[in-house]
């Protein structure tokens, strides 16, 4: 369990900063504050619209677990679907929106559509990815060609050039992405990232760990079936030799928090210099092949990674690559292969690493592959069933409150300089804000869906993909595009072009709920907006000025003090373990920590700027303030099998909800406020401890 782990590191910081006792005043408000919480606890049923009232814990008081006082009873009572990893929030409202998009996408199966149009292709790709037995009728014929092309490879030119002619159809050990260049954000730059691992991370090769050699052993198997299934008869040796491979591109790749550092992934090169970098490869093969410009510049995002990775290019056996590649190709498509394909990929992806008990229906497989596909297509016929221009309204108000909010604390920050104060109000002047949907669509008309095509489709979907940005280096950059579909439970904000993004789907209950009072909406997606808003000013987003460009506009004395207060986050957090003998990466979580944080405290100032100088409404006993961060508990509210644990805590920049909800609040002065902490709470923090950046 992950409690006894958190009560431990919360525990024992309440008893190193109990170093006093109240004045009389404050302690008699804070008996008072607690009176008030644990009536209400006692009574949930009284809380205001808006709050999930039976699934709090009345035995556990906000003081000492705001998370397990506000999901308790939920957590106690729930159990986490067969086909899900986790269960919570974002998957209960993923699992709505997904019956929604269903209902939607089979109605266009008894219609007649037009041929080439969006509905024809949504209809198409849908009933061919559910239609089971026609993609077992064809076995491995649809693969056929691509694994012919691997045994076409004769040499290490052929070898790179096929890499760069797959680009997009599998995972791949040089990724090729094009984005807006970091010094120069208004044009588009093709990056060089590593990548074609088989295992999550890693550190699921390099590590001595009983977890990670039980997913080992289940990849080991998944590549022998793989292997068998395409009729190779030496499928034991084979996926040994693959997994030897693949544990030799782990050793040279850069960690998940080296990765985060934007300085040193920036390492344009001309082709001269990737020549010198990475020698004695036909590059150009592999640009040509990848359909990159001749000629152009590339950002090569791990140096030391490519270098390694052109090495193991020219001293590896051509054969062994060829494995490897038609592993890689499987593994891609195993989905809309035929069954003992779909049951072997489970199996792997779904049993060993994520604790699933069964696979999810397979309607709601292929609502995934359709989003992938087509995701603004479906996205359109969402938005215009589910998504009510009232909504987009009230959020836009929302932000506009949580941006006064923002410029306001920035003007209150004492560690910062007024020089530094003056970019950071430049930067937040220019911030782009995007509510719903995108106001021009994409177009798929390039796009060719067949029907009873699944495989096909598949392929063609993520060639067209590629295809859509790869002509695109060199251009300027589309600043109207989107990165998330309409119908993605999420939320982003892009450094290069300076944005924040809120899709249509994020915003619904237990987030935001158009009829609910402002408390719960402000301590929920107002506390997503306030995320997303911070990301500009984390770690990494703070290396980027208001027009997306990375640049230091940073005094040396203000970036030392950032720098200061972040590094306690990172210890705050890396001393938090939800599975034994796992902490938290402290600095792989840092920038979505300090989103959590100053989007919390940001959101609560907006708040209490909503009320106009007014006391918030009391009902029932519980104040605005204190259903402000129930509201913001709810929103983290979730309970992850054991396996998915292990690979959030390895892979994720985000901590796990609990931590998400707790580790902030324990340093928000409002939250101390509005329960009235005091030494002793396992919530309890000094006001001098208590973390504060923006």
């Amino acid at each position: 369990m992950m409690i006894p782990a958190f009560r431990v590191a919360v525990l024992a910081a309440s008893v190193s900063l109990a170093v006093g006792m109240p004045a009389a005043g404050a302690a008699a408000a804070a008996v008072a504050a607690d009176a008030t919480a644990t009536a209400a606890m006692a009574s949930p049923a009284a809380l205001g619209s808006g709050i999930d009232r039976a699934g709090m814990d009345a035995q556990a008081r906000p003081r000492d677990d705001l998370f397990q006082a506000m999901n308790g009873t939920w957590l106690k009572n729930t159990a986490i679907p067969a086909d899900k990893a986790s269960w919570g929030s974002f998957a209960q409202l993923r699992d709505r929106t997904d019956v929604e998009l269903k209902s939607l996408v089979e109605a266009l199966l008894d219609t007649r559509t037009a041929s080439g149009s969006n509905a024809q292709k949504i209809a198409d790709y849908y009933r061919a990815w559910i239609d089971v037995a026609a993609i077992d009728k064809a076995a491995i014929a649809p693969v056929v060609p691509a694994l012919k092309e691997v045994d076409a490879v004769a040499d290490t030119t052929a070898l790179l050039a096929l890499i760069g002619r797959w680009q997009g159809l599998a995972s791949l050990p040089l990724v090729l992405d094009p984005a807006p260049d970091f010094r120069n954000p208004d044009v588009y730059t093709a990056g060089y990232a590593q990548g074609g691992l088989g295992l999550p991370d890693r550190d699921y090769y390099l590590k001595d760990d009983a977890r990670f050699e039980s997913a080992r052993a289940a990849y080991a198997t998944y590549l022998i079936k793989l292997f068998l299934l395409s009729g190779d008869e030496q499928a034991i040796p084979h996926a040994e030799a693959v997994m030897a491979l693949e544990k030799k591109l782990a050793d040279a790749q850069w960690t998940r928090v080296e990765l985060r550092d934007m300085q040193r992934v920036y390492n344009p090169k001309t082709p001269a210099e990737l020549d010198a970098l990475a020698p004695g490869l036909a590059w150009p093969a592999f640009a040509a092949a990848a359909s990159l410009p001749a000629g152009a510049t590339v950002n090569v995002e791990q140096p030391s990674y490519v270098a390694a990775l052109a090495v193991l290019l020219r001293s590896e056996p051509v054969s062994t690559w060829r494995l490897y590649l038609k592993a890689r190709r499987l593994d891609a498509r195993a989905d809309v292969l035929p069954a003992a394909f779909r049951e072997a990929s489970f199996a792997f992806h779904g049993r060993a690493l994520l604790g699933l008990q069964q696979e999810r229906p397979r309607w709601q497989s292929a609502m995934a592959a359709l989003n992938g596909a087509l995701g603004e297509a479906t996205g359109q016929l969402y938005v215009g069933r589910y998504f009510p221009p009232a909504s987009r309204a009230r959020a836009q108000a929302l932000v506009a409150n949580l941006m006064k909010a923002y410029s306001s604390s920035i003007d209150g920050l004492a560690w910062m300089s007024s020089a530094t104060k003056a970019a950071a109000h430049d930067k937040l002047s220019k911030y782009r804000v995007k509510i719903g949907y995108p106001d021009a669509w994409r177009d798929y008309s390039a796009l060719e869906i067949r029907p009873g095509e699944a495989v096909g489709n598949a392929e063609r979907g993520a060639a067209f993909d590629y295809r859509r940005r790869i002509v695109r280096v060199g251009q300027n950059v589309d600043r109207a595009e989107w990165d998330m579909t309409p119908q993605t439970i999420n939320a982003y904000y892009d450094p290069s072009l300076n944005e924040i993004v809120f899709p249509a789907a994020i915003l619904q209950p237990p987030f935001f709920d158009v009829n609910a009072e402002d408390a719960v909406n402000y301590g929920g997606i107002g506390t997503v907006i306030g995320h997303e808003i911070s990301h500009g000013f984390d770690d990494q987003g703070a290396e980027f000025d208001g027009d997306g460009r990375l640049r230091n506009w940073w005094t040396a004395d203000d970036r030392k003090a950032f720098d200061a207060i972040t590094g306690r986050l990172v210890e705050q957090y890396a001393g938090y373990q939800p599975l034994p003998g796992k902490n938290l990466n402290g600095k792989l979580t840092l920038g979505e920590n300090i989103a959590d944080l100053s989007g919390l405290q940001i959101s609560f100032k907006a708040y209490r700027i909503s009320l106009g100088a007014q006391p918030s409404p009391v009902i029932d006993g519980i104040t605005g303030e204190q259903r402000f961060f129930y509201g913001f508990a709810q929103v983290w509210r979730e309970k992850t099998r054991e396996e998915r644990l292990l690979q959030s805590i390895v892979t994720n920049p985000h901590a796990p909800g609990r931590f998400r909800a707790d580790g902030a609040a324990i340093n928000a002065d409002g939250f101390h406020e509005a329960f009235g902490t005091r030494p002793g709470d396992a919530m309890w923090k000094a006001p001098a401890d208590r973390i504060r950046l923006w």
